[in-house]
C-alpha cells in the first residue's frame, strides 16, 4: 500500500481550515491542522509533508516570520511553501512572500480548482522523491548484503536484483516524465525546477545502476544521494 503524503494547512481561523480540507479532501491525502506558526513549526519537527499552505495574516507569529523559521531548519527547507491571504497589499507584499520562501502566493477567496491543482503537483512529485529514495535504500541494502556472501549462487543473485530494480526505476522514470509533461508553460516555476531536479536523480541513479551491470568494470560504485 502506498503510504499517504501529508499537507500541513496553518491557519488560525477554524472555519479557514474546514475549507481548505474541504477543497483538498478530494486528493485522498492525510491532512494536518495547525492553528499558529508555532504550532505548525512543532508538527515539521517529527512528520515529513509534501507542502505546506501557510495563512500570512496570523496573530504572534505571521506567516512571513513562520517561513523564515522553516527555511532555517535543514530538515524543513525544502518543503513548498503555499501562503494564503486576505489582504493584497500590491507587489511589495506578494515580493515579500516569495522572498520568505513561499512557491506560490494566492490572495483569498480563491479558485477552489486551481488551489487543489498546485497542491497535487507537489504532491506527485514528493511521490516520486520517496519512491527514488527507497529504490536507492533497496539497492544499497542488497548490494552490501550481497557482498558478504560466498558460493556458487552468490554472483547470480545481484544480477537478477540489478534487472528488477531496473525495472522498477523505469516504472518511476515514466511516471515522473509523465508529469513533468503536465507541466506546460503555465505552471509555477518552483513546481518546474522541482520537477528537474527528480529527474536530475533519477537520471544519477540510472547511471550507477548501468554502471552495476556485469562487464562494466565498475563494481559497486556509490550511489548518488537521492535527497
Amino acid at each position: 500500500m502506498v503510504q499517504k503524503a501529508k499537507i500541513l494547512l496553518v491557519d488560525d481561523r477554524p472555519e479557514n481550515l474546514l475549507a481548505l480540507e474541504a477543497i483538498l479532501s478530494a486528493l485522498d491525502q492525510t491532512l494536518v491542522r495547525a492553528s499558529s506558526g508555532e504550532e505548525a513549526l512543532k508538527a515539521l519537527l517529527t512528520d515529513d509533508f509534501a507542502v505546506i499552505l501557510l495563512d500570512v495574516q496570523m496573530p504572534g507569529m505571521d506567516g512571513f516570520e513562520t517561513a523564515a523559521h522553516i527555511k532555517r531548519r535543514e530538515r524543513t527547507r525544502d518543503i513548498p511553501i503555499i501562503f494564503l491571504t486576505a489582504i493584497n497589499h500590491g507587489p511589495h507584499h506578494t515580493f515579500r512572500g516569495y522572498a520568505a520562501g513561499a512557491v506560490d502566493y494566492i490572495s483569498k477567496p480563491f479558485d477552489p480548482w486551481v488551489l487543489r491543482a498546485k497542491v497535487s503537483v507537489f504532491v506527485e512529485l514528493y511521490m516520486k522523491n520517496c519512491q527514488l529514495r527507497e529504490q536507492a535504500a533497496l539497492l544499497r541494502l542488497q548490494l552490501e548484503s550481497g557482498q558478504g556472501r560466498t558460493g556458487a549462487a552468490a554472483p547470480q543473485e545481484p544480477a537478477g536484483l540489478l534487472a528488477e530494480l531496473s525495472a522498477r526505476l523505469a516504472a518511476v522514470e515514466e511516471q515522473a516524465e509523465a508529469l513533468t509533461k503536465q507541466l506546460d508553460e503555465s505552471a509555477d516555476a518552483a513546481a518546474v525546477a522541482t520537477a528537474a531536479h527528480l529527474e536530475r536523480k533519477l537520471t544519477g541513479l540510472r547511471r550507477a545502476l548501468d554502471a552495476l551491470e556485469p562487464g562494466t568494470g565498475s563494481g559497486a560504485s556509490p550511489l548518488p544521494s537521492p535527497s
